[in-house]
């Protein structure tokens, strides 16, 4: 696909600002890339900023030669409205023809898709997103503007069931209407929407790059991509059987504005056990992991297999719902956070393959992280703490799916949760099945996806009355300087908010975040382009296979 061109313009003054902190030791380079590229510098205008040869420093994907088939192991979820897309597997199949307007690299920054360019005004109030020229629907419609205003009226829509992107929208969501602000998406013309948001917004492009946000055609936003099969992309879907297969296959009735080189694509799912992903390995019935987990890690290594790894801010929590009792009790969550040693969830749930957490589900790696004092781990405290609240007797229930590390990490709460004198059952639940309830379960686990900026986790996940909100969580101080945070650029200045928000979750014991993973992924030497992607992402338009 080609790049994200620089349209000339002056380089915004906070990007300018984002150099200099880089310059002087303040940021890392992935930290630089996200802010700056963000904003609309172009990812070779960043590198240059930094004194960094950008042709030596981004990289460039391989050439694939054209025509194969990849088949690659994944689950095979069932389809809905991409706006209420709840786990990446669904957009890795549809992105093979709905495309985004952005994109997240793995460097940090982010590029152009759909979108041609960007600007970001000072004040971070208004964004000016510029179309990429020649881009046609495969119906034979022209990509256009009223597209893209179509899909940020859809996003905006907070009463559509399950539509996370309305956490994403922020301050263009009015709370009267639960509609869009009146004035906030603007067609300057075909192939020019202005943004005008009623408060500073820095999370909109990493919102819009993340993978419920596909973009539909403008007369089909809130339907299932699967019943039209309409998109921008190269391919379409010939087969389609959820917990079985799916098919993409070079739609040849559509000129595709960009590359792509394979001829098909098949997902096959090979259920929720590692074991039969190493087995249907070794049997040669498919070239690439959608990622390889825990103990499996070494051995698809052993039989041969190339690795790409990835350090992020994914993770897993093991949350109770405080729409439960007796979760809506403080000091039944602050026992439970008492007696669970983040250490032994590391070692146990992943083989130690990552890094500690905090339960606050802010990372290191994001830029405003702030610091905090150690955790207190205590057993005697927490029974102590679960005595006074009056539920010593009660019995805890703790429900995970059936597979390797999120299983295995739930065990290692309810162990922990037992030697502290919890009484506990564990109930494990197949993956068909564990899915379609998982905001729901009284106290559960849960895996989430690296996000580039904390304040983003914390919007998707912890404000009050999201569609992912999963804990049930809802604080009035929390959800004001959330807002404040999202309106804040240097994350220096945020980073003073976070100090709060992060103690807030630790606090109200809103859940158990114990590590951050490092995602894996195996393929055979002959897929082209399979490095594993911070949050999952499988572009089919860039890989290819070699004879």
């Amino acid at each position: 696909m080609t790049p994200m061109k620089q349209t000339g313009k002056a380089v915004h003054p906070a990007a300018k600002m984002y150099a200099e902190e880089y310059r002087q030791g303040q940021l890392s380079r992935r930290e630089f890339l996200v802010r700056a590229s963000a904003l609309g510098v172009a990812t070779a205008t960043a590198y240059s900023m930094i004194g960094l040869n950008p042709a030596e420093a981004m990289g460039h994907r391989q050439t694939p030669p054209m025509g194969g088939t990849l088949r690659i192991q994944m689950e095979v979820r069932a389809l809905k409205d991409p706006r209420t897309y709840d786990w990446s597997q669904m957009a890795n199949v549809s992105r093979g023809f709905l495309e985004y307007l952005v994109e997240y690299n793995a460097d940090g920054s982010f590029s152009g898709i759909l979108l041609d360019s960007w600007e970001v005004n000072d004040e971070a109030t208004q964004y000016t997103l510029r179309l990429r020229p020649g881009v046609k629907w495969n119906n034979g419609d022209d990509f256009t503007a009223a597209d893209v205003a179509a899909n940020f009226e859809g996003w905006c829509d907070a009463d559509a069931e399950g539509n996370s992107m309305a956490a994403r929208m922020g301050a263009m969501v009015d709370p009267n209407t639960n509609r869009a602000v009146e004035g906030a998406i603007e067609i300057v013309d075909d192939l020019t929407v202005r943004l005008n948001l009623p408060s500073a917004d820095i999370t909109i492009i990493p919102g819009i790059a993340d993978y419920p946000s596909a973009i539909q055609h403008r007369d089909l936003i809130g339907t299932n991509p699967l019943d039209h099969g309409v998109g921008t992309g190269a391919y379409r879907i010939t087969n389609y059987e959820v917990g079985v297969q799916a098919t993409l296959e070079r739609n040849t009735d559509h000129e595709y504005w960009g590359e792509a080189y394979l001829d098909q694509i098949d997902f096959i799912d090979l259920g929720q056990d590692p074991a039969a992903w190493l087995a249907g390995a070794e049997a040669g019935e498919f070239d690439m992991t959608y990622e390889t987990v825990g103990e499996f890690v070494d051995l698809f290594a052993a039989i041969g297999w190339e690795q790409s790894d990835v350090v992020t801010a994914a993770t897993v929590v093991i949350r109770p719902n405080q729409n439960n009792a007796p979760y809506d009790n403080l000091q039944v969550r602050q026992a439970i956070a008492k007696a669970v040693d983040p250490q032994v969830c590391l070692d146990l749930g992943i083989n130690g393959q990552g890094e500690l957490a905090e339960n606050h589900h802010v990372c290191p790696i994001h830029p405003e992280y702030a610091e905090l004092p150690p955790l207190e781990i205590d057993k005697d405290a927490a029974y102590a703490l679960l005595q006074e609240s009056g539920h010593a007797d009660f019995e805890f229930e703790i429900m995970s799916i059936d597979d390797d590390y999120r299983r295995n990490t739930t065990d290692a709460v309810a162990a922990q949760l037992r030697d502290a004198g919890f009484t506990v059952t564990r109930t494990v639940i197949p993956g068909s099945t564990f899915w379609n309830d998982w905001t729901s379960y009284p106290f559960s686990s849960t895996n989430w996806n690296h996000r580039e900026l904390g304040v983003m986790i914390l919007n998707l996940a912890y404000r009050s009355g999201v569609a992912w909100n999963e804990s049930g969580f809802a604080n009035e101080e929390f959800d004001t300087l959330l807002d404040q945070a999202n309106g804040i650029q240097d994350a220096g200045a945020r980073r003073e908010i976070m100090v709060r928000l992060q103690t807030i979750m630790q606090e109200q014991a809103v859940t158990l975040q114990p590590y951050w993973r490092s995602l894996f992924r195996h393929h055979t030497g002959s897929v082209v382009n399979a490095e594993m992607h911070p949050k999952f992402e499988i572009n089919v338009h860039y890989l290819g296979v070699e004879a």
